[in-house]
């Protein structure tokens, strides 16, 4: 894994309560991040009166890196109150931060949540949970979390995902991938461009899992833009055993290349990555969770970018295995 670094746009001070005092002023109207139909109107007003300073940061990403680090805005580890144990008792935690990315996120695109996750929220609190140490989500700790495409089951899934940092004591590291970076035969990228396995819904999703109406499409790893390469790659959660042996290895190699060009990105309470979810797979190193409020904490929006195309149109005709996004700013 490399140690290069990671692109960074550095926020001013004075973008930076332009942005804090926007979230300040939303929550002391609103006295809850919990998103309401008012909540996000109001969000969609400030955001589209962002400064062109600010909202110059916002912009796509803009290297084959497919990331960028969002640098400066102030988070006070005393104010922010201890790591919660899990999303579920997380509640208005550092709500602040979470409209402060609500509004990031409306300023790059859509954000969107999920019906069936964290109660529907736009912005998930992502900590280490007990019982959960070796899952392959969020709310692990002590398991490498396998690098993969954010909700890569779904064809609604985001185009950019965002993760702010509330805490990260121990700079416990993100690891992201880039497929533009990577070094692929041709033979084994027309092996992965062709729908030969399907992604199924990771444990977050449960009822998800149980969903049973169609049979799971399979979808490729790989799909070929104008623009370049992107990929769909979740093997977590990819039945590898019901592929013949050369597509096997084809997939293996993509692996490989994945973690040869993968870099380590350890956030600090200061940024926010922002990551091209069709371009770069993301995880986190293992870690040994103390569960005494001072684990680490991230803050997930997940954004949908209206007008893009960068997947198969035949996913268009997916199931999704009848899991639906809500989006924050209808069309």
């Amino acid at each position: 894994m490399s140690t290069a670094a990671a692109p960074v746009r550095q926020l001013d001070p004075h973008t930076v309560g332009e942005l804090l005092e926007a979230a300040d002023k939303l929550l002391a109207e609103f006295g809850t991040s919990a998103t309401s139909p008012e909540l996000l109107a109001h969000v969609a007003q400030v955001a589209g009166e962002f400064s062109p300073a600010l909202r110059h940061h916002c912009r796509p990403v803009d290297t084959a890196d497919g990331l960028f680090v969002l640098r400066g805005l102030d988070v006070d580890d005393d104010a922010v109150g201890p790591t919660p144990t899990s999303w579920a008792t997380a509640g208005d935690s550092g709500a602040v931060y979470d409209i402060a990315l609500l509004l990031l996120a409306t300023a790059m695109g859509n954000p969107i949540a999920w019906e069936g996750q964290q109660d529907g929220r736009f912005v998930h609190n992502i900590v280490p949970s007990p019982g959960h140490e070796t899952e392959q989500t969020g709310a692990s700790s002590s398991v490498l979390l396998s690098p993969h495409t954010e909700d890569a089951f779904h064809p609604g899934r985001a185009h950019l995902l965002m993760l702010g940092c509330m805490r990260n004591h121990d700079n416990i590291a993100t690891t992201a991938a880039s497929i533009r970076r990577t070094r692929l035969a041709d033979a084994d990228i027309d092996l992965l461009t062709r729908p030969v396995l399907p992604i199924l819904p990771d444990d977050a999703y449960e009822a998800a899992q149980e969903y049973a109406d169609e049979a799971p499409p399979a979808v490729p790893a790989l799909f070929a833009t104008k623009d370049g390469m992107t990929l769909r790659f979740d093997p977590a959660y990819t039945p590898l055993d019901d592929a013949d042996a050369a597509y096997r290895g084809a997939y293996g190699r993509l692996s490989d290349e994945l973690a040869r060009v993968s870099i380590a990105v350890s956030l600090s309470p200061d940024e926010v990555l922002v990551v091209d979810n069709d371009l770069v797979v993301h995880g986190r190193v293992p870690f040994s969770a103390r569960y005494d409020g001072t684990d680490r904490w991230l803050k997930r929006a997940s954004v949908r970018v209206p007008g893009r195309r960068t997947r198969p149109p035949a996913e268009a005709a997916e199931h999704g295995y009848g899991q639906a996004a809500l989006e924050a700013h209808a069309s």
